[in-house]
């Protein structure tokens, strides 16, 4: 058996608050949703003015994140590249804004973010991320 770092709530809370910081420096309405290495939502928020789509949105982009083990903005350059069929995979947001988590070479979690342009909303994702390494 092996043993794995996981994500605790603390952890969620720190990369969240670093993103919501990004946000609203930006004054870029989101919402963030971080997931544990099930794809399981852990941590979510919605910023005041974020639209009401961006809830499942942000939330989908982090599983796709995790699912994938790749940033999402990979899949959006997929389909943007003429890769169509890519569009069969299930359970993959074609969006940029979902960010993997990534400890010792392994996923544990990760960010999805929507609201503003997708570069913006990974731009987010990635912030609450460094934080947590900081």
């Amino acid at each position: 058996m092996r043993t794995k770092k996981a994500l605790t709530l603390d952890d969620a809370r720190k990369i969240a608050a670093a993103a919501e910081t990004e946000a609203i420096g930006n004054n870029w309405p989101v919402c963030i949703a971080v997931v544990d290495d099930g794809a399981h939502l852990l941590y979510f928020q919605r910023l005041d003015g974020a639209q009401l789509a961006s809830i499942d949105i942000a939330l989908a982009k982090a599983r796709s994140a995790l699912l994938g083990k790749r940033a999402t903005k990979v899949y959006e350059d997929m389909i943007s590249g003429g890769r169509h069929a890519a569009l069969s995979m299930p359970g993959i947001t074609f969006l940029e804004g979902g960010v993997p988590i990534i400890v010792d070479g392994e996923p544990v979690g990760a960010v999805g973010v929507s609201g503003v342009k997708s570069s913006q909303d990974a731009q987010i994702a990635q912030a609450g991320i460094d934080a947590l390494f900081a």
